[in-house]
């Protein structure tokens, strides 16, 4: 099998622990074996896994360092992205992974599994359905985002313990003016092209919306 290794991530995250470093090595080897069985990630894309999810994801701790003990809610995760490399690097801050479609959780509960996230929680569920409060918010490009807000509406703590206020924390490609208006939310754009080089950056954002 193709070795694909996580040189990338090191690149712009230097601080990793020997585990972190050993947790993102897994990755690779993990989705392949799963997205053969169960598609999460498009079968060309897997070569790509470490620009174009994992790293991708990664985006949101250049714009927010969680704080050990905070919340955060993954609605829409899919394969896990972006909460899996999140709960890599902040192993101290709870991750809740929610999809609507249940074979994606099995994915993420077996991933999670894999590497001994013990930050990590994954339930098959719809956001409308969730009961809990949450720092944050976090979700790549599930829909538009005035479609979106509606799903975690009042799912926030009051209490910020953080550098910036509790939100959401959007990972969205494009030209976005037209939808942040049409969503009539408070948005801050961070374009990821800030942080990372790759030429996959030049149109990805991460969309910040505090509460």
């Amino acid at each position: 099998m193709l070795e694909v290794k996580p040189d990338i991530i090191l690149k712009y995250f230097t601080n990793l622990t020997e585990k972190q470093i050993a947790q993102f090595e897994q990755l690779f080897e993990l989705y392949s074996f799963w997205n053969a069985q169960i598609n999460v990630i498009s079968r060309k894309d897997i070569e790509e896994l470490y620009e174009r999810h994992v790293l991708h994801s990664l985006g949101i701790a250049k714009v927010c360092t969680f704080k050990p003990g905070e919340d955060v809610l993954d609605v829409g995760t899919g394969g896990g992205f972006p909460g899996i490399p999140l709960a890599i690097l902040f192993p101290e801050t709870n991750f809740h992974l929610v999809d609507s479609i249940g074979k994606k959780i099995k994915v993420v509960k077996e991933v999670a599994s894999a590497l001994g996230l013990e930050n990590l929680q994954a339930d098959h569920l719809r956001a409308e359905q969730i009961k809990n409060k949450y720092n944050f918010i976090v979700s790549r490009a599930v829909t538009r985002l005035g479609e979106f807000y509606p799903w975690i509406q009042g799912k926030f703590k009051k209490e910020s313990i953080n550098a910036i206020p509790n939100g959401i924390l959007y990972l969205k490609g494009g030209d976005l003016a037209e939808e942040i208006k049409e969503s009539k939310l408070k948005a801050e754009l961070y374009p990821l092209s800030a942080y990372f080089e790759e030429d996959f950056f030049e149109t990805k954002y991460v969309v910040y919306v505090p509460q």
